[in-house]
């Protein structure tokens, strides 16, 4: 007997679509194409320090605003992943290269030539290396210390699963302002979106974090739009919570070619709105809950408005 499909109630839209055809994209999710003479800039000064950038590597679909005001999420490294997330539009397989010891300094020397004053630095994931790249991410740090002083640094890191002991400390004790590792989605659809990764692994990394340096701000986020359904997504948050972490992004999922895991549904705005209310109502000092948020869009803006968060709680604003 064949299995009858119940049509879904909650997202009627889905009801009579195809499993393999795509939702419709709606209004809410598109961009302007990048044109800037800001985005040529930026462009330049990432080539000319033959810099690699997850803003064009992952696609991501705020390039053009952010180049456009000198704002770029840098992704040391290199550009092979070791990792495969059904998600990710990022090169995997063996790096063909080891860590390039001068990266730190171009990336500082180009963080100075673009005057940031808050820069993201993210990595692919390096299995291959013994400490999965944690000496790198402080070795950057630091460089942008000397370089950049007045720089606040966000660092969006691997989950460094595979790394030896005590190499999340060595990226703790390097000091960077935030702390970020994506949870990416929830744990009931992690063997088929990040089958490489451990959800509680994750959590348990932004936990340490917290235990190591309780100063230092965390921060995830997680895609929605993949499959997840409402109360998963809230779980994920008390999960959060319970892991002390202060700031919560959720963004929309794009498919970025046919190969990757498709959309299952745009989530409206409203719906987007509705966790931004939840998540603060569980104590987030700093959430961003937009179809087009990323890690790393607008940083510098909520970095300052989770500083002042913090400051209020603390009853010193």
């Amino acid at each position: 007997m064949r299995d009858l499909k119940i049509p879904d109630q909650r997202h009627p839209e889905k009801a009579h679509r195809p499993d393999n055809a795509q939702p419709k994209k709606p209004d809410w999710i598109r961009v302007k194409a990048p044109v800037s003479a800001g985005y040529k800039e930026t462009r330049d000064i990432m080539r000319e320090h033959k810099l690699t950038t997850v803003c064009e590597e992952a696609g991501c679909p705020n390039v053009g605003e952010c180049w456009s005001q000198g704002h770029a999420t840098m992704m040391i490294m290199g550009e092979v992943c070791t990792r495969a997330c059904s998600f990710c539009n990022i090169a995997t397989g063996k790096p063909p290269e080891a860590l390039d010891v001068f990266e730190p300094g171009r990336v500082a020397d180009a963080v100075s030539k673009l005057g940031l004053n808050h820069v993201v630095i993210t990595s692919v994931d390096r299995d291959d290396v013994e400490d999965g790249g944690a000496e790198h991410f402080a070795m950057t740090i630091r460089a942008i210390r000397k370089r950049a002083p007045d720089t606040t640094i966000e660092i969006l890191t691997p989950d460094f699963l595979k790394s030896k002991p005590g190499s999340l400390e060595v990226v703790v004790e390097a000091r960077p302002d935030v702390f970020n590792h994506n949870l990416e989605t929830v744990p009931g659809l992690y063997p088929e979106v990040r089958p490489g990764a451990r959800y509680f692994h994750s959590l348990r990394l932004l936990q340490r974090v917290k235990e190591l340096d309780p100063s230092m701000f965390t921060k995830s986020g997680i895609m929605v739009g993949l499959g997840e359904d409402r109360q998963a997504v809230l779980q994920v948050m008390d999960d959060m919570r319970a892991a002390d972490i202060d700031f919560l992004t959720i963004g929309q999922y794009l498919q970025p070619t046919p190969k990757h895991h498709r959309v299952d549904r745009f989530v409206t705005p409203e719906e987007f709105a509705g966790y931004e209310k939840s998540a603060y109502g569980k104590g987030f000092l700093m959430v961003s809950a937009t179809p087009l948020t990323r890690s790393s869009y607008h940083a510098g803006d909520d970095f300052a408005r989770l500083r002042d968060a913090r400051q209020r709680k603390l009853g010193l604003a």
